[in-house]
C-alpha cells in the first residue's frame, strides 16, 4: 500500500492511516507480528526512521503526527498535554444522536483498573432513517457526528458514545452487532466508522499555524453519497 502524506517537514510527517493498520507493534498485539506497521510502512517507503507523537487506534482511521527525531517529541506532546491542539474526529453512530452533547464521563485507563476523567464534545452534523430492518425494529436510524475530545483516554471516544447510547457503527468491542452486520450485508463495509480528519495546532518550531485535513476513507465517501450527507471536510 502507498502512504496518504498529509504533511512533512523537517519535524514530522503527518499520515492519513488507513483503518486496521497498527501504528507500532508493541507487546499486547497478539498474532500480528507479520503485518506491517504504520511505522514500518514509513520505513519501507520514506526510509526513514519515524516515532508517533500520540496515539491513534488500530480500527480508527485518520491524521497521526510522527517525529522525524525523538528529540522534537516533547515539544509535540506538550500540545496534547496542554490542551493547545485541537483533534477533530467524525464518526457514524446509531440512533438519533442530539444536537450537541458534552460527555464528562471516566474512562478506565491503560492498565484497565483505574479510571480517569475524560471528556468529549460532540455535535451531530446529519441524521438518516433508513428502511431496512434491525432487530428489534422495523426501520434503522443513524447519525454524521462530529467528536471533540478534550482529553486523551484509550478508546475515549469509542468509549462515550456507547455510554450514551450511539455507539459506533462497525466498533467490534463497544459497537451493536446487529447494527454493524446491517451495514456489511447491505454496504459492504466492516471499517469501524471513527475517523481522525482534522488537527489543529502551533508548530512547536516555525510557528505556523498549521490546520491539516485527512480525507475519509472509500467507504465513507460511498455513504455520503448513498445518504446524501455532506463531507464535513470539504
Amino acid at each position: 500500500m502507498s502512504l496518504d502524506i498529509i504533511f512533512e517537514d523537517n519535524y514530522i510527517i503527518c499520515v492519513n492511516k488507513p483503518n486496521n493498520i497498527l501504528v507500532h507493534h508493541a507487546h499486547h498485539s497478539r498474532n500480528v507480528a507479520e503485518e506491517n506497521s504504520l511505522l514500518q510502512l514509513i520505513l519501507e517507503e520514506k526510509g526513514i526512521k519515524v516515532y508517533p507523537i500520540h496515539r491513534l487506534d488500530r480500527k480508527t482511521s485518520g491524521i497521526i503526527l510522527l517525529a522525524k527525531e525523538t528529540q522534537y517529541v516533547s515539544k509535540f506532546q506538550e500540545l496534547f498535554t496542554n490542551n493547545l491542539i485541537q483533534k477533530t474526529y467524525f464518526g457514524i453512530v446509531r440512533g438519533f444522536s442530539p444536537e450537541t452533547k458534552t460527555i464528562d464521563s471516566p474512562v478506565k485507563g491503560r492498565d484497565a483498573k483505574v479510571h480517569k476523567d475524560a471528556l468529549t464534545f460532540l455535535k451531530t452534523l446529519e441524521q438518516i432513517t433508513l428502511e431496512i430492518p434491525v432487530k428489534p425494529y422495523d426501520s434503522s436510524r443513524y447519525s454524521l457526528i462530529e467528536l471533540l475530545p478534550k482529553t486523551g483516554r484509550m478508546h475515549q471516544l469509542r468509549v462515550h458514545t456507547n455510554k450514551i447510547s450511539h455507539p459506533l457503527i462497525g466498533d467490534p468491542k463497544y459497537g451493536d452487532k446487529n447494527h454493524n452486520m446491517m451495514f456489511e450485508e447491505n454496504f459492504t463495509c466492516k471499517n469501524m466508522f471513527l475517523h481522525a480528519g482534522k488537527l489543529e495546532f502551533q508548530h512547536p518550531f516555525t510557528n505556523d499555524k498549521m490546520l491539516l485535513k485527512a480525507v475519509f476513507p472509500k467507504d465513507w465517501s460511498i455513504l455520503f453519497q448513498k445518504f446524501s450527507w455532506k463531507n464535513p471536510l470539504d
